[in-house]
Formats: structure tokens, sequence, C-alpha cells
């Protein structure tokens, strides 16, 4: 009997690499691994359904689960998580000098419900008192104009959400000062050309980041990887497979990382940022599996209720494939 093929779409990094290049092969299945950005991915998953396996937005998912519309079963892999001390950026003449100051201030978001912007309001909120409803919100395109929300929501009581015009975009209006300050994964292209009228809110944002961890003991979660459900209840053994298989690329991926023969990476001090990341965060600081989630999982639902993203609680292990949430023993 032939493999199934399946068409997953991801992102090129280093911890799926192997199965792109073939080093590691998910048992039974034949996969066509497609590299894209993941806003690309994101917006042809969540409108058109596009493809048999893919990344996708944490809070994308829930938020849609939340309204009833479950057309993924997620397994328990996180692609893509990252601290997002460093993605706000802010006008140098806006006044701005500490989180604080962007009570009333004027906040560009790409998307409002982006997982990014959902864990940088939460933080705002329980790490500086800073509520969303007390910031005056502003949405459109980063580079390009007319982007719109990937997922229909409700906006939320008390928030003030303007999306900007067609003609304009968020990284212009961040160096105008048509905006005070911008929340954005990606660096706006004025402050990588070296705008003197663009800066971060946090200079030190590993310092700001690590000491976060230190105490939250928080990893922020941003991607999850889904299967249609149709192709799921067809073939529910592909989810373990593929878990065995991005676990198994992880690992390899983190063998080579801490392996100091050779540079795999072109920055000379790799070695020495591993050993600091993994005296901080244990080990495993990028572990799969529901179990060891869970509680970054929870806090990641519990600030789209508290910001009125979802309406109702959602039992998060539920949303994940059952032969995912455990495994066996040997």
């Amino acid at each position: 009997m032939s493999d199934i093929q399946l068409t997953l779409a991801c992102e090129d990094y280093d911890r799926t690499r192997a199965l792109r290049d073939g080093s590691v092969k998910a048992e039974g299945i034949d996969l066509n691994y497609v590299p894209l950005a993941v806003e690309e991915i994101f917006w042809r998953m969540c409108r058109y359904e596009e493809f048999d396996v893919a990344e996708l937005s944490m809070g994308a998912f829930l938020v849609a689960a939340a309204q009833g519309r479950r057309p993924f079963v997620a397994i328990p892999v996180f692609p893509s998580r990252t601290f997002r001390h460093r993605c706000i950026f802010v006008n140098t003449g806006s006044g701005i000098a500490r989180p604080e100051d962007l009570r009333g201030k004027r906040v560009g978001v790409p998307e409002y419900t982006m997982t990014a912007a959902v864990w940088l309001r939460g933080l705002f909120q329980h790490e500086y008192g800073i509520k969303p409803e007390e910031i005056l919100w502003f949405q459109g395109g980063e580079e390009q104009p007319g982007r719109k929300d990937r997922v229909d929501f409700d906006l939320p009581p008390g928030i003030r959400l303007e999306v900007i015009p067609n003609d304009k975009t968020l990284n212009d209006m961040i160096e105008s000062g048509g905006i005070d300050a911008l929340m954005s994964p990606r660096m706006p292209s004025c402050f990588l050309r070296g705008s003197p009228r663009v800066g971060r809110l946090f200079p030190d944002f590993k310092k700001a980041e690590m000491d976060y961890y230190r105490r939250t003991k928080i990893f922020p979660i941003m991607h999850v990887i889904v299967i249609r459900t149709k192709i799921y209840e067809e073939h529910p053994w592909i989810a373990q497979s593929l878990y065995k298989a991005f676990c198994d690329a992880k690992d390899l991926c983190f063998s080579q990382l801490y392996d100091s023969n050779v540079l795999r990476i072109s920055l000379p001090w790799t070695v020495a940022e591993y050993e600091e990341t993994r005296a901080l965060m244990t080990e495993d600081y990028w572990p799969y599996g529901f179990a060891p989630n869970e509680r970054v999982l929870e806090t990641l639902h519990g600030y789209l209720l508290e910001q009125g993203l979802i309406k109702q609680k959602l039992d998060l292990q539920s949303l994940f494939a059952p032969g995912t949430r455990e495994s066996f023993k040997i």
C-alpha cells in the first residue's frame, strides 16, 4: 500500500527543515512541504482551507473554535514561539519612554486579533496595568495597504479601533507620527532603514524578555500545526505520525544547534547563546506535547477571554487529536 500524500504549508524553520529535505519522514505519509510566509499560510488556510496540514495562528485557531468553527484539529506542535518585547516600536517624538506611557496613545497593529497582539495586550495589562480600553488602536497593513483580519470577530465593548485608510501603511504612520507606537512581529522597514524617528520601546529587549521569563516561566506560543478535520477523520493515524515526525525533526535540529564542530548558523556565539538559554529555561525549553504546554496555552486562552475576543471558555485539550495528547511507553 502506498503512502498517503499530504501537503504541509509551513515556514522554513530549522526545527522543521528535516521534514522539508527528507532527513525525517512521517510514517506512512508522502509529505509535500510548501514553505511560505506565515501571513500567506494563515490567510489561505483560514479563508479557504487550502492545505491538508498547516502552521496556523494559535490565537486565530482558538477564536474560530470559540465561534463554533472547527474545520481543523490540532497536534501539539508549536513551530513558532517567541517573546514579544522586541516587537513594540515607538515614534521617538511621541513622548513614550516606558510601557506606562502607552496609556492614551495611538497604537498600530496589523491585525487586532493576531496572537502577538493578544500576548502584548496581556503583557501590558498584567505587567504594567494598562488595559486595552486605554489605548486607541489603528489596524491596517504594515508595508502594504489594505490588510484585513483573517478571522471575523466582534469588537469588544470599550475598544476604540480605527481601520487606517486604504492608501496608508502603519510603517509610514509610525515614522510620520500618524501613530505613536506599533505592535508588529515584523520590524517596520523604516526601522530597518535606521530612521531616527522610530525606535524600540525596550531597547535592551533581551534583558526585558529574560526578566519576564524568570518571573512568569512563560515562553509564549504563537503558532500550532493543524490538520483539516475531514482528512483527520478519514485517516486518524496521521496525527500521531505527523506528531512523531515533528518531534524527531526538532530533536535533530537541537542536536545540530549544539554542535561546536562547525558553525551551522552564521553567528559566532550560538553555542554560548544555547547554553545561556538552557541555563535559564531548562534543557527542553521548546517542548512539544499538550501537558508541558498546558499552562502557556491556558494563559493565552485567558487573555483572549479577558480581551473579549472569545465569549466562553474552551476545553483546550479537546482541540487536539486524542492520540497526540499522550504517548506510548515501552
